[in-house]
């Protein structure tokens, strides 16, 4: 289970006051996920948004599943941090070796996860990249992840300036 990040409160309003929860899809982050899968040839590519019992996609390449418990995801680890969360073999992470997600579909093993932030500043989610092979990513396309997220990131400015 991830831990919750020191600025709860404060996170879950800023992603609350940001309106992206539920709404319909946006073609312009599906553009960005489409982009991500082609560039790293992955199964699933994730705008995941961390509430305070789920994470919700907002958008998502290769999974059929909208949402998960916040307490089995990974992305809740993911915004603990400014960094890439990069997990190359769920199978030799402890963290997530048990996790039904590792454990059964989508049978994650590689898993590395960019941050995003709404304009205020706060993380509430990530831009994933999941695989059921373990894998890794080089500097340069930790470098791809972390523009690409930055794209969504735009987005989500343009969608609050509207």
């Amino acid at each position: 289970m991830p831990d919750t990040p020191a600025n709860e409160f404060e996170r879950l309003f800023a992603l609350h006051q940001a309106h992206l929860l539920d709404t319909p899809p946006d073609t312009r982050f599906d553009e960005i996920t489409q982009r991500a899968q082609q560039r790293f040839g992955v199964q699933t590519v994730l705008v995941s948004l961390v509430d305070e019992h789920r994470q919700w996609f907002m958008s998502r390449q290769g999974l059929e599943a909208t949402e998960t418990e916040r307490n089995i995801s990974f992305c809740g680890h993911a915004i603990l941090s400014d960094n890439l969360l990069l997990i190359p073999d769920t199978h030799k992470d402890s963290r997530f070796r048990d996790n039904p997600l590792v454990t059964g579909d989508p049978f994650i093993r590689f898993y590395a996860g960019q941050p995003i932030r709404v304009p205020a500043g706060h993380r509430v989610g990530t831009l994933c990249l999941i695989d059921p092979e373990p894998q890794t990513l080089s500097s340069s396309e930790q470098e791809t992840l972390a523009s690409l997220a930055a794209e969504v990131e735009s987005v989500i400015a343009q969608r609050q300036a509207e």
